[in-house]
């Protein structure tokens, strides 16, 4: 993910091992981490189990919030691909009982969005 496209607050693609790496211990037996992005400093993953946000809170970000999410929470989503004269890729994400999506999240056009589409209809529809 390059610095300028960071800094525009679009995510980029973490490899499932450096997740797994720096963030191995919140996952549950059998839970494994299908896909995941950082932004700046916080990241978010979607497991095979959750979806997982992690805020680096502070100067330092040392004081970090972890928020998981069950897929069964999660009543409705979507995607907005790339076009000509935009330079990122959006995903809004409900949560069940609020009329305005919870989460919003853009990406750089390094990252398929359509790839996150698919690992969310997998686990929000099973």
């Amino acid at each position: 993910m390059g610095f300028l496209s960071s800094l525009l607050g679009n995510a980029g693609a973490v490899s499932s091992d450096e997740l797994n790496k720096d963030y191995g211990r919140l996952l549950a037996d059998g839970e494994r981490i299908e896909i995941g992005f950082k932004l700046i400093r916080d990241v978010f993953m979607f497991t095979n189990k959750r979806l997982i946000l992690v805020d680096k809170q502070g100067l330092t970000g040392r004081k970090i919030d972890y928020l998981s999410i069950a897929y069964k929470s999660i009543s409705r989503f979507s995607i907005e691909t790339v076009g000509d004269f935009d330079l990122d890729a959006e995903l809004k994400i409900w949560i069940s009982g609020e009329s305005a999506p919870s989460i919003q999240k853009k990406f750089n056009k390094q990252v398929n969005i359509y790839d996150v589409q698919r690992v969310l209809a997998q686990n929000v529809l099973n």
